[in-house]
């Protein structure tokens, strides 16, 4: 009874939008305070929750990719996504998607890559004569795939979670990003068709003018694959791949396009240490609800109580798909994982899924979630920047929410397209 009153609390407090930190508290502490259990022990499992050194590799990424952005990387990667796909129709919103693909590899936040395109792709779809609300729709929809992209946050925090292995999730990640990529740019070309969006250059762009901006774009396109093969090799533990990831964009940033100064790097440390401390008070908190809901053997209850009810592992994932796009209309992505991976887990491994099949489509599916009102996250930070009007945004993205749920119920019922490259490299 008194965890249930902790959870409804919780939920409470979250619609009410108080910041997820002071929910989770909130709740812990109503539940130790009606408890017989020592109020101390919220004190250790919050101290507990921060011990953990897959977490590091979180203010890694963060500050590896504010400064690739700083020094010009993004950029680059825009210009050369225009000249490869310059001669398509619908060129610039091809550029957007393709964009997000590349740059999954640097901000690892789907936030963070709708709030940068929305400044850098948006104003140039926009001058070149694209409808508002499509520039928005296509802005938002793609950064949708930067989450699964390897090094994308959503899989470490759920690796750390659910103790999973992080570099087998990086590795998942590959093949459903490139078919999320690929089945979204050829959903745009129709829709560019029907619209009458031209292209921006009217030929081809030949053998030296790609390899001019190879040039320029390569050291961003190399950063993703030398994380991977680091990992792959054992060279490298995902920690240790994000101070790699640092050091390389030193260099880049500072050797060879000489774009970053100490007054950046500054600037990079103060924007990592804001972002690394609002990740680190919500899985503090986070630990010691876990372990409120552990301690009271929710996550087995609610397996036992699937699998007696439940026999389809499909079945299961369907209702966990429902569940989280609504979900994900009103919560950020990163707070449902805190709630309801120790939840959703075990119950997933009772039934035979492979968590890191089952990791990959949790964190598809609640991102897509934020696409959507009431509270879709995504949705704000593009309407916000772009001044579209809510309204006009959700008509001009529903035919955008059809193709990702399809592609989603795809990964999500093919699992070989996630595991294929785990399998491959690491074994089955």
């Amino acid at each position: 009874m008194i965890v249930t009153i902790a959870a409804i609390l919780l939920i409470l407090l979250l619609f009410l939008n108080v910041p997820v930190y002071t929910s989770l508290v909130v709740a812990a502490l109503e539940y130790f305070a009606f408890s017989d259990v020592n109020i101390m022990i919220i004190a250790q499992k919050m101290a507990r929750g921060l011990e953990n050194t897959t977490l590091l590799a979180i203010p890694f990424f963060i500050c590896s990719g504010i400064l690739m952005n700083y020094g010009g990387i993004a950029d680059r990667l825009f210009e050369f996504c225009k000249l490869i796909l310059g001669h398509w129709p619908g060129s610039l919103a091809q550029v957007n998607v393709l964009l997000s693909t590349l740059m999954g590899g640097m901000s690892g936040s789907n936030i963070a890559d709708a709030a940068m395109q929305s400044k850098m792709v948006y104003p140039a779809m926009v001058k070149d004569g694209y409808d508002p609300p499509f520039s928005a729709a296509v802005t938002a929809a793609s950064s949708l795939i930067t989450p699964i992209i390897p090094p994308g946050i959503g899989l470490i925090t759920f690796g750390f979670l659910g103790n999973v292995s992080v570099g087998r999730l990086f590795m998942a990640g590959i093949l459903p990003g490139v078919l999320l990529c690929i089945i979204m740019m050829i959903f745009v070309h129709f829709i560019s068709v029907k619209k009458g969006y031209r292209p921006i250059r009217e030929k081809r762009a030949n053998i030296k003018e790609v390899g001019k901006a190879s040039q320029s774009a390569i050291s961003a396109i190399l950063m993703p694959i030398i994380i991977i093969g680091g990992i792959r090799l054992g060279i490298l533990s995902p920690t240790e791949a994000g101070a790699a990831a640092i050091a390389y964009a030193l260099v880049i940033g500072i050797v060879f396009y000489r774009s970053i100064n100490m007054k950046m790097i500054v600037r990079t440390l103060r924007e990592t240490v804001e972002a690394t401390a609002n990740v680190a008070i919500i899985f503090s908190a986070a630990t010691a609800f876990s372990w409120v809901i552990t301690n009271e053997r929710v996550p087995q209850v609610i397996s036992n109580w699937v699998t007696a009810n439940i026999s389809s592992p499909s079945l299961f994932m369907l209702a966990v798909i429902i569940m989280l796009l609504i979900a994900g209309c009103f919560m950020d992505g990163g707070a449902l994982q805190v709630i309801l991976v120790p939840l959703l887990l075990p119950t997933a491994r009772a039934l035979g899924i492979n968590e890191v099949h089952f990791g990959i489509v949790y964190i598809l599916t609640s991102s897509i979630g934020t696409l959507t009102p009431p509270l879709g996250t995504v949705m704000f930070t593009v309407c916000n920047i772009t001044g579209v009007k809510t309204s006009e945004f959700v008509k001009a993205e529903a035919p955008f929410y059809i193709c990702l749920v399809l592609c989603l119920l795809t990964i999500a019922f093919i699992p070989q397209i996630s595991l294929f490259i785990p399998n491959l490299v690491y074994g089955a």
